[in-house]
């Protein structure tokens, strides 16, 4: 062993009460940097799996209908222009066999969507149509797993409906209410189920039926409103979209842009985890560094010898730098592993629901990097008290 390292290794250990302390104070903040990094990276993936475990992960929709002059005519200032055509995929069973080709999808289901209103007496709620295959209620959020009440069998053609709608109108399964969509069509519709899914916009809002039920409300024999599909790896819609986008010629969008806000809160808990990580680099050079400047003054005496022996600076040097690395070497290895230890402890705590008190990952706790970091941390807080050791006049220092 080279005996430079052996000076660095007989300083730490002359003071082992100190060095003890140094370095659990240190570990300390390792572990908070491998929690902090394991919990952000465990609530973006818990919340990113909430999100699209409930919505279409790639939606397509008819593009906008641009109204056109229907004939130019000078005796107007204002020219007379079409109305707007419904928007609707005609030719909606090809585009569900071109989507089928893709990679990873899991489901496709097409769509009549539209608006209405349930009337029960006076009481009166608005609420948003889904007409789907009977068979394709679960091809984007797990209705029928979360029915509480009666069955989400569509071929019956009864309507499923959220629970929060169903208490605003006092409604059970089997009970009728009147259905009255956006084109004027009324019908009595009977309740065949009640489901509670935990998402306010489907519990509140969302009534389904089959799709041939739908159809007549909405005079829409033929086309469909819009095509849903389910991926494997949600991550992967963009460019499923970008696909479909370029083969069809329809407004095809990925779940990304339909949640703005999701990808902004992710974003700024990154950004809140990454200067909480900044602090605890920080706390460990200015720990690391003011132990090393007390042990360089209290040495300065031997340090003062072994200048006056024919010991150069450069070693001096090394050696309050060597002491820094293994400080930080030492830390961060047992930061690490109690870190570990403590996202493991934290993420196996469940609630009586069954869930997770933490979503931690604890796999994703940056261990390669945070030591790494620590180590170099460690070093760069080391060139202080080593300069200022290399600094130390041996004459002076002998004649006191």
């Amino acid at each position: 062993m080279p005996f430079v390292i052996l000076v660095a290794w007989r300083y730490l250990t002359s003071n082992l009460g100190q060095t003890l302390l140094l370095v659990l104070g240190v570990a300390l903040s390792v572990v908070i940097f491998v929690f902090m990094t394991a919990l952000i990276a465990g609530l973006a993936t818990y919340l990113t799996a909430e999100t699209t475990s409930r919505i279409a992960h790639v939606e397509i929709e008819a593009p906008n209908t641009i109204a056109r002059v229907l004939q130019p005519d000078d005796r107007f200032a204002a020219q007379p222009v079409s109305t707007v055509k419904r928007k609707q995929i005609r030719n909606w069973q090809q585009v569900v066999d071109l989507a089928s080709t893709l990679d990873g999808v899991v489901s496709i289901s097409p769509a009549v969507d539209g608006n209405g209103f349930l009337v029960r007496g006076e009481a009166v709620e608005p609420v948003a149509l889904r007409g789907l295959e009977v068979d394709a209620i679960d091809a984007v959020a797990p209705i029928s797993a979360n029915t509480i009440e009666g069955t989400a069998d569509l071929s019956a053609g009864g309507l499923v409906i959220g629970a929060d709608l169903a208490e605003s109108l006092s409604l059970h399964a089997g009970m009728p209410v009147l259905l009255r969509s956006d084109r004027g069509r009324e019908r009595l519709i009977p309740i065949t189920g009640i489901f509670r899914i935990g998402l306010s916009s489907l519990d509140e809002r969302v009534a389904f039926l089959s799709i041939s039920a739908a159809r007549p409300l909405f005079d829409l024999p033929e086309g469909v409103t819009s095509i849903a599909i389910r991926l494997t790896d949600p991550a992967s819609a963009p460019q499923a979209a970008r696909i479909l986008r370029n083969a069809t010629d329809l407004k095809v969008t990925p779940w990304q842009e339909r949640n703005r806000s999701l990808e902004t809160a992710l974003e700024s808990q990154g950004r809140t985890g990454t200067i909480i990580q900044a602090f605890a680099m920080i706390a460990i050079v200015i720990s690391i560094a003011s132990t090393l400047l007390l042990s360089t003054y209290r040495r300065r005496s031997e340090i003062g010898i072994m200048r006056a022996a024919g010991i150069g600076r450069g070693f001096v040097a090394t050696v309050f730098v060597l002491q820094g690395v293994m400080i930080g070497l030492a830390a961060s290895l047992i930061g690490a592993a109690l870190g570990y230890r403590l996202a493991m402890l934290l993420g196996s705590i469940q609630r009586s629901d069954g869930r997770v008190l933490l979503p931690i990952e604890p796999a994703q706790g940056g261990y390669v990097l945070v030591i790494t970091l620590t180590v170099a941390a460690a070093a760069l807080a080391a060139i202080l008290p080593a300069r200022a050791a290399s600094r130390v006049d041996p004459v002076e220092t002998i004649q006191q």
